[in-house]
This record gives structure tokens, sequence and C-alpha cells, in this order.
């Protein structure tokens, strides 16, 4: 009997969802650019973006329970981004809101079949609608985390080696690189990841002008100071990638067309400021629809080139669902593409966006946000491990160290499970060839 089979006979027998809470909180991300004011924590101004009641709100998530025929109880965790219903994305997550729909219409979808049949299982959620549109993508992530904790559960396995058997992938024989995100607290967050050797660093959130300087200056001189502190904080032999995202913002300083020699001399200003690490920028501009993002990523890409710049950037704003991953890796609009994990729906969308990526020059960032839960960046490291992305986002939280620790933790406990596992059988995996 195979792997596949072997769970068809425990049945999911009930579906229950649970209003619960997330690992940050919801941004009004259009009122934070147009300059609403940091009030503290808080932000003052009235929110722009629909669904939202103030700038920052509390997040929110739903807890999904399917309750197996052995007793067993499979659990995945329906969580939206930080910035929902900005570029593109589905409208503001809230709980009480869609925790019936998954009682209702999830539910009489899934109970009565076999936990063990988890791309089925999760095709069906894919299809499923309400009012005639597809379910929100916090639903369809979280159902799906349940389903292959379901698949995991029936199979006596990890759910990396359900995702394995079901897209055909050797897993990393290693854990993925952690990108690590610090907030606003920039520099004290970042010397807690230099002091860990954290091999991706530290996002930065530059999401306003004020951030990055009326002229890009105060991005540089971070950098500079970043790059600093590595190499007097970092373990021996420390050879970090710098990672920063800009929110759009440097769309804003620098105007089109992009593969300007103003723009290329900045991108070397950051680049220097860096060295000798390697840095890659995410987000440097938004300009309001896919299709226009592509053209302007894509003609600053070919004007970094051309500049020989050594600056990769990254895919983030309108680049959501597995199509837009499919579109700006097609154009060759980004050295590396965001997969951000909630926006796909189904977490299996997000392994096939980062296997979409073997065989290009687009290295494949499994990312996600901030405001997940524990449950659900924990489904997102065994994503990471079958398909071996490029890297993969510390979270939730933006405290840094807990979702660290959740992230890297999980990866060596399915790494040392797959070990033994392998040991038992007398049989040896051979590593994948890397993609990084």
């Amino acid at each position: 009997m195979t792997s596949a089979e072997s769970g068809h006979t425990r049945i999911i027998e009930s579906v229950r969802a649970v209003p619960a809470v997330s690992g940050f909180f919801f941004d009004d991300q259009r009122a934070i650019k147009a300059g609403a004011e940091q009030d503290g924590f808080a932000y003052r101004g009235d929110p722009v973006t629909p669904g939202f009641d103030r700038v920052r709100q509390a997040g929110e998530a739903v807890s999904v329970l399917l309750e197996l025929s052995d007793g067993t109880v499979a659990r995945g965790d329906c969580a939206a981004v930080q910035y929902s219903g900005a570029g593109g994305r589905d409208s503001l997550f809230r709980a009480p809101e869609f925790a019936p729909v998954i009682e209702e219409i999830v539910s009489d979808s899934l109970v009565g079949r076999a936990a063990g049949q988890f791309r089925d299982n999760a095709d069906i959620l894919e299809g499923l609608t309400t009012d005639g549109e597809r379910l929100h993508t916090a639903i369809r992530y979280g159902v799906s985390q349940a389903l292959l904790d379901a698949a995991a559960i029936a199979r006596h396995g990890t759910k990396t080696d359900v995702l394995a058997d079901t897209y055909g992938t050797v897993p990393a024989s290693d854990p993925v690189p952690v990108f690590g995100q610090s907030g606003d607290n920039r520099r004290k967050n970042a010397e807690k990841m230099l002091l860990k050797g954290v091999p991706v660093l530290p996002h930065g959130l530059f999401n306003s002008v004020e951030k990055v300087g009326s002229d890009g200056e105060r991005l540089v001189e971070y950098l500079a100071w970043l790059s600093n502190r590595a190499v007097e904080l970092g373990p021996e032999g420390y050879d970090p990638r710098f990672h920063v995202d800009v929110y759009g913002i440097l769309g804003e300083l620098f105007v089109p067309p992009y593969d300007r020699a103003e723009i290329a001399d900045y991108f070397a200003d950051l680049r220097e400021a860096a060295a000798p690490f390697p840095l890659q920028v995410e987000g440097p501009m938004d300009v309001g629809g896919r299709e226009e993002q592509i053209y302007a990523m894509a003609e600053l890409r070919d004007g970094l080139a051309d500049a020989g710049v050594n600056v990769d950037i990254v895919a983030d704003e309108w680049c959501n669902t597995f199509e837009d991953v499919r579109a700006f890796v097609d154009a060759g609009a980004a050295d590396v593409v965001q997969i951000k994990t909630p926006d796909l729906g189904g977490i299996g969308r997000s392994a096939e966006a980062v296997l979409y990526c073997d065989g290009t020059d687009t290295r494949a960032y499994l990312g996600g946000t901030c405001n997940e839960t524990v449950t659900s960046a924990r489904a997102c490291a065994h994503v990471a491990l079958a398909t071996d992305a490029a890297q993969t986002l510390a979270k939730p939280g933006m405290g840094f160290d807990e979702g660290y620790m959740v992230m890297e933790n999980e990866m060596r406990r399915a790494i040392s499970r797959r070990k033994a596992r392998t040991k038992q059988i007398g049989t040896k995996e051979t590593p994948n060839e890397t993609r990084r």
C-alpha cells in the first residue's frame, strides 16, 4: 500500500470554524502612503480602503478544526495579509463574517471525504463559491492547511512528505534560509538577527517617504550602518543577504522611465552602502496595476543590468495570485518573486508557484505576512522544505525572535523526522540541486 493510499480509511467527520486573533494588525496601506500620521503604535486620520474602520486595527483569523473518524483533529488557520485590500488583494478579512461560510459551504463539501486525499480535497476547496464568487483567499488558505495536516496525520508522516508526494519533489535536506523582518524597530531587531546569524535580513518596513528620505538618503545610510554592524556582530564566516522592502516609495521619489541613469545611480549607491553583502530591494514602485507593474519592474531591471548595478529586485505589489506570479516570471520582470502565501488561496497553490520558478532566472521567495498565526507559519515551513524555495519569511509577528524560532524549528524537526525514517527503511535520498 502506498503512502497516498494508506490514509484513505480516515474520514473527515466534522468541520468547525473558531474566530481567533492573528499575529499582528491590519493596516490601511493607501491611507498610510497618503500621509496618515503615526500616533504611537496607532495612526491618526480616516481609513481609505473599503472595509477598514480605522487606519490600523487588530488582525483577525479563523481556526479551522477538522475532526477525523479516529478522533484526531487536524488544524489550519485562515489569515490575511497586513495590507489587505491593497495592490489587487482580497478585501479585509473579518472572522465573524467568514466563519459561518466555513461551517456551512466548506463543511458540506468536505465531510465524509477521505482525509489522506490532500490534492483532491484541496481541488474541491478551490472550486467552491459563494454568491457566484470564489471563497475569500484567507478561507482557502486556512482550510487547505487543515487538509494538509489531516493528510499528514492519516499517512503517519510530515506535511513535507505529503507535499513532496503530491508534487513529485525531493525536499531540501537543510533548512531553507529564513528572512527576518524587523518592523519599525529596524536597528535593534536587525542587531538581533545579526547576533543569531539570520541568513536574509532585515526587511526594514520602509513604507513612507519619511523613512526612506526625501532623496532616498535614509535608506542608503541604513544599509551602510547594517553592513558595518554585520561585520561587527555576525558570527564567524557570516555571509548574509540584505533584503529591504520599500513599498513602492522609490516610485514616488523617481519618476519613470525607470531605466534612467539617475535611478541606476541611486541603486548603485544602495549597492555600495550594502557592500560586501548582496542586496535585493522589494517593491521599488507601485504603479497601480499588474501589467503596468510588470512593465515598470522589467524596465528597472533592464536599466540596472545595462548599468552593471548588481542589485536584485523583488516583486510584491500586484504579484498576488498564482496567475500573477506566472506573469511576472514569464516577463522576466523580477530577480525574485514573493509568493505571498495568504494571497494565493490554497496552500498547495503556493507550492505550485515556487515550483513554477524552476528552470527560470527568477528565484522564489516563499513569503506571507506578519499577520498570520503560528499554525499557518508552521504549515508554510513545510511548503518551503518540500519545494526548496530560495528563502522563506520569519512569521508571524513583528518581534522577529518568535517568527524566526517558529519557522527555523519547524523545518529542523521535519528534516530530523525524514532522516530518521530514511535510516529506518534503509534508503538514501539524493538532495535537491540548489536553487539558491
